[in-house]
C-alpha cells in the first residue's frame, strides 16, 4: 500500500482559521474527517493523524510552526517516515489562481509564498506535489494583509462545496496519479455548474 505524507499549510490559531492563507488547513480538516483520520497527535511540530483512505496509507500533517517556518514540521515528518519528495503532497493557497479554481503541479519554486519558502529550503528542493487552491488576487492593496484577511462572505458561503470537490480531486490523486488529476481538474472552475 503507498504511504503519503498530505500537509495543508496554513497559521495556528482562531484568529486566522477563516483566512484565505489557511486554504490548506480548510482541506485537511475536510479530508480527516471524510477519510476518518483525527489530527489529534502532537508531533513533527504540528498534528497529526494517520491511517488509510482510497487505497493509501495517509499521513496527514498540520504544521503548528506558522507558515513561514512549514518546513521545519514536514521534513521532520519526512525524515521519520523516509519518504521522498514522491511521497509528499502540499495543499496551499494561490494568488494566481481564481477562487473556485486548482491546480496541481509536481515541482518547481516558491513563487513568493512564504510556506513554499520555507519547504524548499528545509527539504533542499521542490520537487513534491502542490494542490494550488485558488484565492485570486486582490484588485488592489497589499497582498499580505490579504492573504491573511478573511474569506469575503460569498467566498465563505461556496467553501463547503470547493473543498468536497478537492475531495474528488485527492481521491482520483490517490487511485489514478497525478497525470490523470492534473488533466481532469486543471483549469476547471470547482465551484461551476457540472
Amino acid at each position: 500500500m503507498t504511504t503519503m505524507l498530505i500537509v495543508g499549510l496554513g497559521n495556528p490559531g482562531s484568529k486566522y482559521q477563516w483566512t484565505r492563507h489557511n486554504a490548506g488547513f480548510m482541506v485537511l480538516d475536510r479530508l480527516s474527517d471524510l477519510s476518518g483520520i483525527p489530527m489529534v497527535r502532537k508531533r513533527y511540530s504540528g498534528l497529526y493523524g494517520e491511517g488509510s483512505w482510497g487505497g493509501a496509507h495517509l499521513l496527514l500533517l498540520k504544521p503548528q510552526t506558522f507558515m513561514n517556518l512549514s518546513g521545519r514540521s514536514v521534513s521532520e515528518a519526512m525524515r521519520f517516515h523516509k519518504l521522498s519528495f514522491k511521497d509528499l503532497v502540499i495543499i496551499h493557497d494561490d494568488l494566481d489562481i481564481p477562487f473556485g479554481s486548482v491546480k496541481l503541479k509536481e515541482g518547481g519554486g516558491h513563487a513568493g509564498h512564504n510556506g513554499l519558502r520555507s519547504l524548499v529550503s528545509e527539504l533542499g528542493g521542490g520537487g513534491f506535489v502542490r494542490v494550488r487552491v485558488g484565492i485570486g488576487r486582490p484588485r488592489y492593496g497589499d497582498a499580505a494583509d490579504y492573504v491573511l484577511g478573511n474569506f469575503a462572505k460569498d467566498e465563505l458561503s461556496q467553501l463547503p462545496r470547493l473543498v468536497d470537490n478537492l475531495m474528488d480531486l485527492l481521491a482520483l490523486y490517490i487511485r489514478d496519479g497525478l497525470g490523470k488529476a492534473m488533466t481532469f481538474y486543471n483549469n476547471r472552475d470547482l465551484l461551476a455548474d457540472q
